[in-house]
């Protein structure tokens, strides 16, 4: 009799517990909903019939899972990531029409995993010190258990127990194990890797009603919650949301966050896990929306491929369940309607219904300016985001002052990139990298990422005699980080940014001030940028400006290298840089102007009979063709204090239609400089009128009152700076 009642209790209890499945992606009723508003709502509609037509041509026909071989890009690699992709997908078309024959896929796919990886060792293309089993490295088979958990759930009460227990012991725990035990470190790691891999157990530990995994995704394997998911959110992210690895990662690391979150949502409402560090992952999610191009284009810093966008599928998952979760914004809308297609759960089913009664005729995200601290207590520099105008008339400068970044982090420090209408203009390289192209090796990260791309002289600040900052090193970058000394942004006709790094050489201190102006007289905004080092001794600084477009003219007569070129150095990324032309620069005013797309941008710098000007392109000492062939201005001053000063003009159209051009020479006609301990002032005559700056050089306190005698006049000023242009004083 006892018998009897525990086998009817164990029967009970299995009966509610395989109820709670699915639980990951969407619980039944949230499926029942998507399915009446997959007849209702066109964008629904259509990604559900674009979803399922992608599954339905792999019903009835014996998949390939093949033993793993081939780097990123070749066809073992490719394939199991169309598995992981298909088996998703086909979880989700068996959860919204009941249809077997789409459990029965995932499962016979899932079956022969467990076949394969119990038997496979590292992957034999494997480079880095964290390899996978399936694919070159432990990252991508962290999406694969991420995917394949997700399906394994949707089709949980599909399988027999004897099927749970062959695909949990055969497909998942070899994977878990690896990383859990094999790869502990790296699974303990506060780093996007290490987000994958533990969302991927947690979610595998709902899936499976595995207690053991979902606390080591959560708390690290250890289970003392110095590692794991809680301390990722509480590591990476700075209190508004900026995470340490920047925009073009955060887009990559929003998924698991996101997917993960809203498993552990559904298990475990209690835990509040979308309202943890205020909202974190919200601020997460709109402050890399905020971090892009008018394209949707991520900023390119750090190691950025400049072809992703918000419309990546990584993007398009955490915004629907952010709209299920935060409710939907009209940003999130414009964003949706630019991915145009939404996911098949809850989230996808709100932004599908809200789209179809969106009346709005706004074409870009609402960008603002913006400012982002780094660091978990967000004490450890930061990055702001001046903009001026809107649409596609907007234009944006980037003023990037944040720590290391970690391995993925560029030498940058006082770093500006500059898009306008649309364009990038001073660019940021990003990284060397053909992802998922096999001939350039096997789609990983070619060596050129850190031989060039991360170094300091590929970036729009000053090297000091041609060394990176911190020598290149990144565990001594990792220490340290820029202190903004002051700033005002917002939509005012003046915004600045003042910031100081004296840990990036052991004796040059550096401090940048940069200004965007929007002055009455000029459709476009004037950037001027008043760039200080300082030295008890004598150095060679470079100053480059990484722009795209086409030289138009140069003040100066230079000696062009048209038949005989040499590189800029040999080392530290100016061993790829060919040394096309240089000039001894013009006193006191040098003038760089240039041509993108159909609008005119000059550099004006104040420069005196030493400072040397060269012209330079990407491509040396690169047999294999990795590099892009840019084109990079580069100002040189030498000695020990030298203060670079200037003004970025946004000027000026091309019309190839008509052909004619406005507005292509540049406005600025003088700057002068004059400098004492207290105080700089800069003097600019733009279009016969004075532009005056005047900043104080040692009390930043907004509070603070000056009085500072210039000219036989006295300005009187509160705050570390003023703005006086025609004799008007800015605000």
């Amino acid at each position: 009799m006892k018998k009897i009642l525990l086998s009817v209790l164990l029967l009970i209890i299995n009966s509610l517990l395989y109820s709670q499945h699915p639980v990951c992606v969407m619980n039944k009723n949230e499926a029942d909903a998507v399915n009446t508003g997959i007849v209702k709502y066109p964008l629904l509609t259509e990604s559900y019939h674009e979803i399922r037509s992608s599954v339905d041509e792999w019903l009835n026909k014996d998949i390939d899972v093949p033993f793993p071989k081939d780097p990123a890009g070749g066809y073992t690699h490719d394939k199991h990531k169309s598995n992981y992709i298909l088996m998703y997908n086909s979880g989700l078309m068996y959860q919204l029409t009941g249809d077997v024959k789409y459990a029965k896929l995932v499962k016979d796919l899932l079956i022969k995993y467990a076949a394969l990886n119990p038997g496979l060792k590292n992957h034999p293309q494997a480079t880095s010190a964290y390899p996978g089993h399936l694919f070159w490295q432990a990252l991508n088979d962290a999406n694969w258990l991420v995917y394949t958990g997700l399906a394994f759930d949707c089709i949980h009460n599909y399988l027999t127990p004897a099927e749970r227990k062959t695909i949990e012991d055969g497909a998942f725990k070899p994977e878990v194990d690896f990383f859990t035990h094999d790869l502990k470190s790296w699974f303990n790691l506060i780093h996007n890797h290490a987000v994958w891999a533990c969302a991927g157990v947690g979610i595998v530990g709902i899936a499976t009603d595995n207690k053991d995994y979902v606390d080591m995704a959560l708390k690290g394997t250890e289970k003392d919650g110095k590692s794991g998911f809680m301390a990722q959110l509480n590591g990476l992210f700075s209190p508004d949301g900026y995470y340490n690895e920047g925009p073009y990662y955060t887009r990559y690391a929003i998924l698991p966050f996101y997917v993960f979150a809203n498993a552990l949502n559904n298990t475990n409402p209690a835990m509040h896990i979308f309202q943890y560090r205020d909202r974190i992952l919200q601020k997460a999610l709109n402050g890399a929306l905020q971090q892009t191009n008018l394209n949707g284009a991520f900023y390119s810093y750090n190691d950025a491929l400049k072809e992703k966008t918000f419309v990546s599928n990584e993007v398009v998952e955490a915004l629907d369940i952010a709209a299920k979760v935060y409710g939907v914004d009209n940003g999130l809308l414009l964003v949706a309607k630019q991915q145009a297609r939404v996911t098949l759960n809850a989230g996808g089913l709100i932004v599908a219904e809200a789209l179809s009664k969106d009346k709005t005729t706004d074409l870009y995200y609402p960008y603002k300016s913006i400012e982002f601290t780094d660091g978990a207590k967000g004490d450890e520099g930061g990055v702001s985001i001046l903009r001026a105008g809107k649409n596609d008339h907007l234009s944006s400068l980037i003023y990037k002052y944040t720590s290391q970044g970690m391995a993925h982090g560029h030498f940058d420090k006082l770093n500006i990139n500059l898009y306008d209408n649309g364009n990038e203009i001073l660019q940021d390289y990003g990284a060397v990298r053909y992802i998922n192209i096999e001939q350039k090796w096997g789609g990983r990260y070619l060596p050129e990422t850190k031989a060039f791309a991360q170094q300091t002289i590929v970036h729009n600040t000053i090297t000091v005699d041609e060394t990176s900052h911190f020598n290149g090193s990144e565990q001594e970058g990792d220490k340290y980080h820029p202190d903004k000394l002051f700033g005002s942004i917002g939509d005012n006709p003046v915004q600045v940014v003042s910031v100081k790094d004296d840990k990036a050489y052991s004796d040059v201190s550096m401090y940048r001030t940069i200004y965007m102006l929007q002055l009455p007289d000029n459709a476009k905004p004037l950037i001027v940028d008043l760039f200080k080092v300082k030295s008890a001794t004598n150095h060679q600084y470079d100053l480059p400006f990484n722009y795209l477009g086409t030289l138009m003219s140069v003040n100066t007569k230079y000696k062009s290298y048209t038949t005989n070129q040499t590189t800029l150095g040999t080392k530290n990324g100016y061993q790829y840089l060919w040394k096309e032309a240089e000039a001894k620069a013009a006193y006191p005013l040098s003038q760089f102007t240039f041509l993108n797309n159909s609008s005119f941008y000059s550099v004006s710098s104040l420069t005196d009979d030493s400072t040397r000007l060269f012209l330079t392109r990407t491509g040396a000492n690169d047999p294999n063709f990795n590099l892009r062939h840019d084109p990079v201005y580069i100002l040189r001053k030498k000695g020990d204090n030298k203060t670079f000063v200037n003004v970025i003009e946004m000027h000026g159209n091309f019309n190839s239609v008509t052909e004619m051009s406005t507005g292509s020479y540049s406005s600025v006609q003088q700057i002068d400089l004059a400098e004492s301990t207290d105080y700089t002032e800069i003097n600019i005559t733009i279009n016969h009128k004075k532009l005056q700056i005047v900043q104080c050089n040692n009390n930043n306190e907004i509070s603070a009152k000056h009085s500072y005698r210039t000219n036989d006049k006295t300005i009187e000023f509160t705050g570390p700076y003023t703005v006086v242009y025609d004799n008007t004083m800015m605000k």
